[in-house]
């Protein structure tokens, strides 16, 4: 039985990501070993018919630090994220991670988040705080992507840049304080969704710079269903914010 105590778990959802999953797992080993860094890797795939979670399994019975959930259908990034997490909260590690396996999202912003988690308890790798950009991308998606972090801002008074971005860090508790399974968003959403529960929460939010490059290999998994998902969701949650704040209203 593996005896050692992650510091860290790195989450990684996929579904068809056959040329993107083994290239990323040995990406991150090698940012682990070259910054001595002690992480684990779950894989959580959605029964890729392209043969991902053969892959996925091949890497975990090759490497120590690797393990697999297989999901029995495709039900959207937020629910394989949950799994992760619930996953990764039976272990002793204190940070877990979301991160795209398919580049978009650098394995050398760890180490950078992982310093800066020492002064807050939720960070976000930032695409649009000073230093952040996006590379590779269409005039269309830059506008949904910035116009919809700027909608869920308006609408929830969050004070974040990039609430719809997807690469982050927790600490443990904060994950521990969120009711998981009362999580309603599975796709585009479902990052607005934990960022605005765990700042209500009152739990420490930070942006850091990332630079965020625009897949090579694969499709994405973006699509009107999920943008529409992500723009009722804000509101549902600005009701049950106003909902909480009457029944904490003195009765007369």
């Amino acid at each position: 039985m593996d005896s050692r105590v992650p510091i860290f778990t790195v989450i990684l959802p996929t579904y068809n990501e056959r040329e993107n999953l083994e290239p990323f797992v040995r990406a991150l080993m090698d940012v682990f070993e070259r910054r001595v860094l002690n992480g684990d890797v779950i894989i959580v795939d959605d029964n890729s018919p392209d043969g991902t979670g053969d892959i996925a399994d091949r890497l975990a019975a090759e490497l120590e630090s690797v393990s697999v959930i297989h999901r029995l259908h495709k039900e959207g990034i937020g629910p394989a994220y949950v799994a992760g997490f619930k996953q990764a909260l039976t272990t002793g590690t204190s940070y877990i991670f979301e991160i795209d396996c398919d580049f978009s999202h650098d394995p050398e912003n760890i180490p950078r988040m992982l310093e800066a988690a020492r002064e807050a308890d939720l960070v976000l790798g930032s695409r649009y705080v000073p230093g952040g950009r996006v590379e590779n991308w269409g005039t269309l998606r830059r506008f949904i992507s910035r116009g919809g972090g700027l909608y869920a801002k308006w609408v929830l008074g969050v004070p974040v840049n990039d609430l719809t971005g997807g690469n982050k860090c927790f600490r443990r508790e904060v994950l521990e304080a969120l009711d998981l399974d009362a999580v309603a968003s599975s796709g585009y959403g479902f990052q607005i969704e934990l960022t605005y529960k765990a700042f209500r929460r009152g739990f420490r939010v930070k942006e850091i710079p990332i630079v965020f490059r625009d897949r090579k290999l694969g499709e994405s998994k973006m699509s009107r269903r999920i943008v529409l998902e992500a723009a009722v969701m804000v509101w549902r949650l600005k009701w049950g914010q106003l909902k909480e704040r009457r029944r904490e209203q003195p009765a007369d």
